[in-house]
């Protein structure tokens, strides 16, 4: 629905289930109510909150960012997720004194915050909008977005794993049909929230997703040094991707071929 806040919401539920990872620190949440006491109060709510969500948004370590105005046009519902205590801390202090920091401090606050561990698990539908905004925000631009709606599309996602905090998509790894000789996938893409990278998320997905591989080749373009870790070694396979990295066994020289998305990637 389209509220008085100016955003679109589609009230798709987060899926929360998954595996814990039990990778800390563990990200900040925070739900709760903003509540106007009158319509005065209403009105700078409407006029300062758009500002304020994309200033909120925009800082490095926040993973989510929603206000949505409820029913009752006087009280708004805050969904947030920040990487950590210090961006968190941050947020306060930025937001503190903005003019929404200044002109909000008599509305009433009605929130919990709470450590939202880790988790891992296939995605889910609800997951389609976030997993666009992770991978544009840890490659910088929009071609893997793209590369994994292309893959969904035409149904050459083997896996598709989602880490994830409170529901919002963190991190990401898909598997896809590789035609080789033997049984094969290619490992791409693989992603991590900037501001969580270097906490084991990349690692964990890589770990599922070879786990998901069961006994299929797995081919990979990526840090040569990351990946070693997981047994990949370079690949001398016939393909126009240079660079490639394996674990299991191809013929060597063969050629293979990725999935068609990828010739727009």
């Amino acid at each position: 629905m389209d509220c008085a806040c100016g955003h679109h919401h589609d009230g798709a539920a987060r899926d929360l289930t998954g595996r814990d990872l039990g990778l800390m620190p563990a990200p900040v949440a925070l739900h709760g109510r903003l509540i106007c006491r009158d319509m005065g109060q209403m009105a700078t709510a409407l006029s300062l909150l758009p500002d304020h969500v994309a200033a909120s948004r925009a800082e490095p370590g926040c993973l989510h960012f929603q206000i949505d105005q409820s029913d009752d046009p006087m009280v708004w519902t805050l969904s947030e997720l920040f990487a950590d205590d210090a961006a968190f801390a941050a947020h306060q202090a930025r937001s503190a004194d903005s003019p929404w920091g200044r002109d909000s401090r008599d509305m009433g606050r009605d929130f919990h915050r709470y450590a939202a561990p880790l988790r891992l698990r296939p995605e889910a539908r609800a997951d389609l909008p976030g997993l666009d905004a992770l991978l544009r925000a840890a490659f910088g631009g929009n071609a893997e977005a793209q590369l994994l709606r292309d893959l969904r599309q035409a149904g050459d996602l083997a896996a598709s794993l989602v880490a994830h905090a409170d529901g919002v998509p963190v991190g990401h790894a898909a598997l896809s049909p590789l035609a080789a000789e033997r049984p094969a996938l290619a490992l791409a893409p693989v992603a991590v929230h900037p501001a969580l990278q270097g906490r084991g998320i990349g690692s964990a997905l890589v770990r599922a997703a070879l786990q998901a591989a069961g006994d299929h080749a797995v081919v990979v373009l990526g840090d040569p040094a990351f990946y070693a870790r997981f047994g990949f070694r370079p690949a001398d396979l016939a393909s126009p991707w240079p660079g490639l990295m394996i674990r299991g066994d191809l013929p060597a020289g063969s050629a293979v071929a990725h999935a068609p998305a990828f010739a727009g990637a």
